[in-house]
């Protein structure tokens, strides 16, 4: 008798299989954040020696100490041998500043540089769709600087991936449920729409708010054309209106806005670029990356002129190419960086985000290198990656700052 045919397990549709994935996927991660984040406990930031809390104020640290005997400063925390080692919090920091702002008035935007009546808020779209050109590190970096700086951020994760509300610790499946993105402020159903204000989420890390993100946005990108097929959404709610639109619901409580806008040239990416006053295009300077932007400007250029055919007038105070991940040892990235710089001159900005494993490091932790405590990497490791960003972030507060009239 023939020997009897082996038995094939059955195979496993593609749909059903995804889906286990996915689920096991998630569970682990919930595991795994349980594990770096207990239910009761929550990200936080660190504090600030006395030292460091003079520098970023401008003050002397001997000023500062006399200020907090005289009790004119926040009371920091004490700690070490003899409770002589002093910590404050990034809001006793401001609380300082706001003090000596209002004690030297000709000083004031030096202590706290925070936007005036009659100055704009801006509006910083971070885009290109490239991966890997550190578009969401940008963005956390920029708004994790300009908070220190005293200045008022909100950032909105535009990128169903929400890689950016992982940072500030949201898991975007877990943590953040329906109607609870942008999506839920900008979408076409007036019954289910809700103000945007409902949808900002304060964070762990002071002067910063965050609209989180997660795949609901893709329900934006869905019903846009079948919106415009209606004829829905005309004068303020065309599409490319309503992100600006609901961005000034919220303008009087904020001095900056990030977007971190999807990877894709797509119906959210083209509200983000409408609405920002100014543009960051993140590129990493190598042959495929700077292809890719080519492709992004191109596509960008034509869909935006078909934008103003109808009626939507695009202007960007300032539009920046900021050059990240470069290693200065590599001849093929140099020889690119000098063919951008050729090409666009001063819309290069000049300072560029250097190759490091400091960064790499604190992206494992879901931190900026602004969270980094010392120790954690090599400390000249670390000096070197905070001068590089330091100077990338400065260089951008810098063009806010002259928006603003300011010197």
């Amino acid at each position: 008798m023939p020997a009897a045919a082996a038995t094939k397990p059955p195979i496993e549709e593609s749909v059903s299989k995804i889906t286990r994935h996915s689920h096991l996927l998630a569970a682990q991660l919930q595991t795994l954040r349980s594990q770096m984040y207990p239910p009761e406990a929550k990200k936080t930031l660190k504090t600030f020696t006395s030292r460091e809390a003079a520098m970023m104020v401008g003050i002397a640290e001997s000023t500062l100490r006399q200020m907090s005997l005289d009790g004119e400063s926040a009371a920091p925390e004490l700690h070490g041998k003899d409770n002589r080692r002093r910590a404050y919090t990034l809001a006793q920091i401001n609380e300082i500043r706001e003090h000596l702002a209002k004690k030297r008035p000709k000083e004031a935007l030096d202590f706290l540089p925070r936007r005036r009546a009659g100055e704009k808020l801006q509006i910083v779209a971070v885009a290109n769709f490239k991966g890997g050109s550190a578009k969401t590190t940008t963005t956390v970096h920029l708004a994790h600087f300009l908070a220190l700086q005293g200045l008022r951020v909100l950032a909105i994760d535009l990128d169903p991936q929400a890689s950016l509300s992982t940072m500030f610790g949201y898991q975007p499946e877990i943590d953040v449920e329906d109607n609870q993105t942008v999506y839920g402020a900008i979408r076409y159903d007036e019954g289910q729409r809700v103000p945007l204000a409902s949808v900002i989420r304060k964070t762990y890390f002071e002067g910063i708010d965050l609209v989180p993100g997660n795949l609901e946005l893709m329900e934006y990108e869905h019903e846009t054309p079948q919106a415009i097929a209606r004829g829905d959404g005309r004068g303020e709610g065309m599409f490319f209106r309503r992100l600006g639109s609901v961005i000034a619901s919220v303008e009087d409580d904020y001095d900056v806005v990030l977007i971190d806008a999807p990877p894709q040239l797509g119906y959210l990416t083209l509200g983000a670029l409408y609405a920002a006053s100014a543009l960051l295009v993140t590129v990493h300077p190598a042959m495929l990356d700077v292809s890719s932007m080519n492709q992004f400007l191109k596509m960008t250029s034509d869909i935006l002129q078909v934008i103003e055919e109808n009626g939507g007038h695009l202007h960007h105070d300032f539009i920046r190419y900021v050059l990240t991940r470069h290693d200065p040892n590599d001849v093929p990235q140099v020889n690119i960086v000098a063919l951008l710089r050729s090409l666009f001159g001063e819309d290069v900005l000049a300072p560029v985000v250097v190759e490091t494993t400091a960064i790499a490091s604190a992206g494992l932790e879901k931190k900026s290198l602004y969270e980094m405590a010392r120790g954690t990497v090599g400390r000249d490791t670390l000096n070197r990656a905070l001068e590089s960003v330091d100077s990338v972030n400065q260089e951008i507060l810098n063009h806010l700052k002259q928006v603003w009239g300011r010197t």
